[in-house]
């Protein structure tokens, strides 16, 4: 799955096989498909599995003492320093219709909690909610085709 997560991460959904999963772990891709018997199956567990970290990761840094805009802005930004790549949900969000639907699902998900989440928090509301996510997808859109992670930061300093 960690394998699977990358490929997407750095070519998208469409982007890897089973064959190029199993030759990069050094395994048989009978082995993959043993755990998960088609593609999309793997791909809407690759999604889940990033939706629920990220979330795990989030209420793991929560800390009355910061911002919680600022957690959010830096779990994205930790993304994108750990290996310079977009955020797997958005990556998904942009292939959208050629997904399959149970992979499209999760991806949604993920926006969806993300937008959620942040309406939630004190002072806000769902147009900020939608707004602020929009802002940190598209940011590390703009870094990550640019190569330069300062894009980032300067597109979401206001909410640090």
């Amino acid at each position: 799955m960690d394998m699977a997560e990358h490929m997407i991460r750095k070519h998208g959904y469409n982007g890897f096989s089973f064959r190029e999963i199993a030759a990069s772990v050094g395994i048989k891709s009978a082995s993959v498909h043993y755990h998960f018997a088609t593609k999309a199956g793997l791909g809407a567990a690759v999604a889940k599995r990033f939706r629920e970290r990220f979330e795990a990761e989030l209420a793991n840094r929560a800390s009355p003492d910061i911002n919680p805009l600022a957690n959010w802005r830096n779990l994205f930004r930790d993304a994108l320093n750990d290996d310079g790549l977009m955020c797997l949900c958005g990556i998904l969000a942009v292939e959208g219709d050629d997904l399959p639907p149970e992979v499209a699902i999760e991806a949604r998900q993920f926006m969806r909690n993300g937008i959620d989440g942040i309406s939630k928090l004190e002072g806000h509301n769902a147009q900020d909610g939608a707004r602020i996510m929009a802002q940190l997808e598209g940011a590390m859109l703009l870094a990550r085709s640019l190569g330069d992670p300062q894009i980032f930061d300067q597109a979401t300093e206001h909410l640090a």
